[in-house]
């Protein structure tokens, strides 16, 4: 690879980690908040876990009409509006009046935060070679991974100086700065070619990723594992904060270090799916989920943690390779990464959600017995794609 190219590259994971940090800063900024949200608008653990949910449930549904427009327009154009438009909706939260209000901002942000999601990934598959995407991935996941614990660190202890107005000032202001950073070094697009097509022509397009078994595999994988991970955290403070822990907020806050794992992991995962093969690391992610998940039931904080640090290195090991496999899978990437990122989003709303009712029923234990229904699950889809793979790589007979 010629020195020009290897230049390009560097800038472009640059500044895909750059995109990373603000959309996913923006994202979860309310997710640390969500027992002071309680508390200040007299809301239920579900209704105020909304405030999550709204926001990436809109990214989901945004996710195709949003992909699609970045075929016609470019890819580096659709990124930079959305995350202009996603720091700005931030910086209006701290005013927000009543619940409601937040509410509706966050689901408006949700919609305005979907245009990197949706368009990175097929970003880095044009712009980067197949020898060095996995590892280009890991960087952007990396990103994602630093900006989700962003979000939750900053307006955690910001809360033990002020309330939770100041603390999304905080983390709003940060992710504006980060913002300015992305669109600054964003180089344009080489290896982007102009799909000028009609909706019909998309319509057919996601159809054809649907019918792909691999793929559809794949975005089953997207589906349960976020939807998982994002219960496990939405519902996190409330128990640390209450009986038998009592741990005032900004402690609380403090257990989002862990997502540090997930920014190691995010990095050694791509590389060494480039170099082992994506089903084995699979594999060796969702157990490693597993294993933090059972290690987290035991009323013992020090097993807590040590069982959200590992579950928290599985996911993103395991969101990683996924979204990597898709790119290499896919003959139409630009739709593929955007089904996968539906799935993902839709996983978050739809199951981080309904969480709430399984928490309200059965405490954490509950929790845990539903996530670990969605790793099993998850598992034999994993078995399917392994066997599609190996059904697809195969010479057929001669005769």
């Amino acid at each position: 690879m010629r020195t020009t190219d290897r230049t390009h590259e560097k800038r472009i994971a640059r500044a895909l980690f750059a995109a990373g940090l603000t959309t996913f800063a923006s994202m979860y900024s309310a997710q640390a908040l969500l027992p002071s949200l309680s508390a200040a608008f007299g809301a239920t653990p579900a209704h105020a876990a909304l405030a999550v949910s709204l926001t990436t449930g809109c990214l989901a549904l945004a996710i195709l009409p949003v992909s699609a427009l970045s075929s016609r327009v470019g890819r580096t154009r659709v990124m930079v509006w959305s995350a202009v438009a996603a720091a700005a909706l931030g910086l209006l939260l701290p005013l927000c009046p009543s619940l409601q209000t937040l509410l509706a901002v966050r689901a408006v942000q949700g919609v305005a935060l979907a245009g990197v999601p949706a368009v990175a990934m097929a970003y880095l598959a044009e712009e980067i070679g197949a020898a060095g995407l996995g590892a280009a991935m890991g960087v952007y996941v990396a990103g994602t991974s630093v900006g989700g614990l962003a979000g939750r660190l900053i307006p955690a202890f910001a809360l033990q100086l002020s309330s939770w107005r100041w603390a999304e000032a905080v983390i709003a202001v940060a992710a504006a700065g980060c913002t300015l950073w992305f669109v600054r070094d964003l180089p344009a697009s080489r290896g982007f070619v102009a799909r000028p097509s009609g909706w019909r022509t998309v319509a057919a397009d996601l159809v054809a990723q649907v019918r792909h078994r691999g793929l559809l595999a794949l975005f089953g994988l997207a589906f349960l594992l976020m939807g998982g991970f994002v219960s496990v955290y939405n519902f996190l403070g409330y128990r640390l904060t209450r009986a038998p822990f009592d741990l005032p907020a900004g402690l609380v806050g403090a257990v989002f270090v862990l997502y540090l794992a997930g920014t190691v992991t995010s990095t050694l995962a791509g590389r060494l799916a480039d170099r082992r093969g994506p089903h084995r690391v699979l594999i060796g992610s969702i157990a490693l989920m597993a294993a933090g998940l059972v290690l987290s039931i035991p009323d013992w904080l020090p097993t807590i943690l040590v069982g959200l640090l590992l579950y928290t290195a599985g996911f993103f090991a395991a969101h990683t390779v996924a979204s990597a496999w898709v790119g290499t899978l896919a003959e139409n990437r630009g739709a593929a990464a955007s089904l996968y990122l539906f799935a993902y989003y839709l996983g978050s709303a739809l199951v981080g959600g309904s969480a709430g009712i399984a928490y309200a029923a059965g405490g954490w234990s509950g929790l845990a017995c539903g996530v670990g229904g969605l790793l099993v699950v998850a598992a034999a889809l994993l078995a399917i794609l392994a066997t599609h793979t190996r059904a697809v790589s195969s010479p057929a007979p001669t005769r």
